[in-house]
């Protein structure tokens, strides 16, 4: 018992010792595509509603750090208001924050998002639009240094001594701004299929993160994500989605498809139940390329609500001290819908 729960502070002490080391990559959703605002600015107001609420929850390795687990909280409100006969303005705002491991590593962000769609093909039931969008926040870096335990206070015989010196964090919080930028396509040749493909560059004014006197600009991440929808039934579709990261020395693929069951018998009243399966790629820096995990997700819609809940099965070297167990995640979305009597069908995000 005691090795294993020195095996758990070790691990604990590496994965937050490593997202300092790599400059606090970025947070991620397994369900990026209920996420859009933190995916792409310009997916900001993309909707076949007025009004869209999301809110995310992860949690990741808890099944080795317990109470220290990794906890990752979102919430965006965005809306889209009408610009002549066919393009359109969209707006939008996001809080999350991001808490780490026992010395508490935690970023909180707020930010505002702005897009513009621009018909540029079609009619209703089939057009083309490119959408240009960026976004401006605000974050906040902080960490517990009095939870910190470094070589310094080894007692020479392996064992953890408080009462000797640790070292000094000059400043264990600090403000930053950031600032991004996106473009997105999609295509809907009717109100049940559609596919888009998108590119969002995060991170431009590269702030710095060190805690101490130095300069360590963050990374900036860029973003590639596609996906669609395809009715292949009278009740049954296909939902297929990607999205790459690429973030300094490291990137990221997300990739699968959901399988669309539509519910109910009246056409005026949305409900639909998606069951999905996704694999995660990364890059092991120095090692090559490994499978990270395999996602499974469900979602349910009912009119303006939507559901979904999926799970993230360990599948890397760490599998021995997770047993297999990576993380969950639950999201939440709510539309206020009026009567869209000029415009375009959008994706379902």
């Amino acid at each position: 018992m005691k090795k294993t729960a020195l095996h758990a502070r070790l691990l604990g002490l590496v994965l937050v010792l490593s997202a300092a080391a790599t400059q606090a990559q970025d947070i991620h959703f397994s369900q990026f595509y209920m996420s859009p605002l933190n995916l792409n600015p310009a997916m900001t107001g993309v909707m076949n509603c007025n009004h869209r609420f999301v809110a995310n929850y992860r949690n990741q390795w808890s099944s080795i750090l317990g109470p220290n687990a990794y906890n990752t909280y979102s919430a965006s409100y965005d809306q889209k208001i009408a610009v002549g006969r066919y393009d359109y303005f969209g707006l939008g705002g996001t809080l999350w924050a991001d808490k780490a491991g026992e010395s508490e590593f935690a970023t909180m962000q707020a930010r505002i998002s702005g897009s513009y769609a621009k018909k540029m093909g079609g009619y209703r039931r089939k057009a083309h639009y490119l959408v240009f969008g960026g976004d401006f926040g605000v974050s906040q870096r902080s960490i517990n240094s009095q939870a910190l335990r470094w070589p310094s206070q080894n007692n020479g015989a392996g064992q953890y001594d408080p009462t000797q010196p640790g070292e000094d964090i000059g400043d264990p919080n600090f403000l930053f701004l950031d600032m991004s930028a996106g473009l997105l396509w999609f295509s809907v040749f009717d109100e049940d299929n559609n596919f888009y493909f998108g590119a969002a560059f995060s991170h431009l004014n590269r702030a710095n993160q060190s805690f101490g006197n130095q300069d360590i600009p963050l990374y900036g991440k860029f973003t590639l994500h596609a996906g669609g929808e395809f009715m292949v039934g009278k009740r049954f579709g296909l939902i297929p989605g990607a999205v790459t990261f690429f973030q300094g020395p490291s990137f990221q693929v997300n990739a699968g498809n959901s399988f669309k069951f539509l519910l109910g018998n009246s056409r005026r009243y949305h409900q639909a139940f998606q069951l999905g399966v996704w694999a995660r790629m990364a890059n092991k820096l120095e090692d090559g390329k490994l499978i990270d995990a395999f996602i499974l997700s469900t979602r349910f819609d009912y009119e303006q609500f939507t559901i979904g809940f999926s799970y993230d099965v360990n599948t890397s070297s760490l599998y021995t001290a997770s047993n297999g167990n990576g993380a969950f995640e639950f999201s939440l979305l709510y539309k206020i819908c009026g009567p869209e009597r000029r415009g375009v069908y959008c994706p379902n995000f």
